[in-house]
């Protein structure tokens, strides 16, 4: 368990959960696993599909998820009025926050940002810590799941992998999401197509880390997902988006996710 038994936790904020149904179309993207994102820029800067780095440092929290389904939430959230974060520097006017958070977390939690990539043109990044675990500047994501491990205690990075979804092999994710243990964390975001590939095992497995979209992940879907293996509920940090040629963003891609928060830090 994650903070201290029955203490409630911050919300986590973003673009707000959307489920569209429909299918996609036959894949494009580059092929191979964790290749650079230079040849396919295609003149498109981080303004125009990027995380939104500029706005979410201002804004005043409006974007809050609400407690879905009546799952309790209790274990992971805290109301952002009754967060008591630290007082941070400014520099003109602007709060600096890690990850560039919307506003900082309490002591003794962990900020966090996932975004998940845009089409098959601009990678998905991992924030940590203010630490920029993967993102397209370090050349390390590729085209499916781009995952972390964080211990949930120090919040060392100890893992972070990427895997191919349309044309790799899916066992290596088997092993990865084998190996988890229950005093990590795990951060995840999609990239192109992240559901070609998945199995019932796969989609079991991202269940038990407190998953409640893995059983519903296919072809170009989005998303972005923080859990661990002793979340007794679903993870509330997750924000999934579904593959509809009516209502996709870009031409054969739903929109990108972003997904923040504050996870508390493991207390033994």
């Amino acid at each position: 368990m994650f903070g201290a038994p029955g203490s409630p936790l911050p919300l986590p904020t973003g673009r707000g959960q959307r489920r569209h149904q429909g299918g996609g179309s036959s894949s494009g993207g580059r092929k191979g696993l964790c290749k650079g994102l230079g040849e396919g820029m295609l003149g498109l800067q981080w303004g125009d599909l990027g995380c939104r780095v500029r706005n979410v440092r201002c804004r005043e929290g409006s974007e809050h998820w609400e407690n879905r389904n009546g799952v309790s939430l209790s274990r992971w959230m805290l109301p952002m009025s009754e967060q008591q974060g630290p007082q941070l520097p400014r520099c003109d006017g602007v709060v600096k926050t890690k990850c560039n958070l919307s506003r900082p977390c309490p002591a003794n939690f962990f900020a966090f940002k996932i975004c998940s990539g845009a089409a098959n043109v601009v990678g998905p990044t991992i924030c940590f810590e203010d630490n920029m675990i993967m993102s397209p500047v370090k050349n390390n994501v590729g085209r499916g799941l781009n995952i972390a491990l964080v211990n949930g205690s120090t919040g060392m990075v100890l893992k972070k992998e990427c895997f191919d979804m349309y044309s790799g092999d899916a066992m290596p994710l088997v092993k990865f999401l084998k190996e988890i243990l229950e005093d990590e964390l795990v951060l995840v975001a999609s990239y192109d197509d992240p559901g070609t590939k998945m199995n019932d095992e796969i989609r079991k497995l991202f269940s038990n880390l407190g998953s409640s979209y893995a059983d519903q992940l296919g072809f170009r879907d989005s998303w972005v997902f923080l859990g661990a293996r002793d979340i007794k509920n679903k993870s509330p940090f997750e924000q999934y988006l579904k593959n509809n040629p009516d209502t996709n963003k870009y031409e054969g891609w739903p929109e990108l996710l972003e997904l923040e928060g504050c996870v508390p830090q493991r207390v033994f």
